[in-house]
C-alpha cells in the first residue's frame, strides 16, 4: 500500500514534506504501508499538520528524536518498528499541544485493546462509545 492512494482523505504529501522526515519506507511513489494503520497514523500527522496543531518541521524534529530515543536504548534499526515511533511522536505532539491528555490516550488504548480481546476471530474490531 502506498501513499499514491488516498489514505483518509489527506492529499498526497509533496516530496519536499517527505525530504525533511527521517528515512522512511518508501518505492519511486511515496511512502509504502504493511498495514492500514499505518497509513492511517500518516494521513493523521498529515492533517494535523495542515490544520496547524505544529508545523512539519516541529513534526519531523519530534519523530527523529522518538527515533533517536529508540536507538539510545539499543531497538534494532530494520525499519520494522518505524511506525510505532511514529505514533509515539504523534502523541507527544498531540499531548504537549494539548489537544489530548496521557490519561485519555491511555483510556484510548486500553479500551481498543478491550475490544481486541473480546472480539471473534476474523471479525471487525468495534469500539463502542461509554458516555
Amino acid at each position: 500500500m502506498t501513499a499514491g492512494a488516498e489514505w483518509g482523505g489527506a492529499a498526497r504529501v509533496d516530496a519536499e514534506r517527505l525530504a525533511a522526515l527521517p528515512p522512511l519506507p518508501a518505492d519511486e511513489e511515496g511512502p509504502v504501508f504493511e498495514a492500514p494503520w499505518q497509513a492511517q497514523a500518516f494521513a493523521l500527522a498529515v492533517k494535523l499538520s495542515e490544520e496547524g496543531h505544529f508545523t512539519w518541521k516541529e513534526w519531523a524534529g519530534t519523530l527523529a528524536d522518538e527515533l533517536a530515543a529508540a536507538e539510545a536504548r539499543g531497538e534494532p534499526d530494520d525499519g520494522s518498528r518505524y511506525y510505532h515511533h511514529w505514533v509515539a511522536a504523534l502523541e507527544r505532539l498531540v499531548v504537549d499541544r494539548r489537544l489530548s491528555t496521557s490519561a485519555a490516550l491511555d483510556d484510548c488504548k486500553e479500551a481498543w485493546a478491550d475490544a481486541y480481546r473480546h472480539t471473534p476471530h476474523g471479525q471487525p474490531v468495534e469500539l463502542r462509545r461509554t458516555d
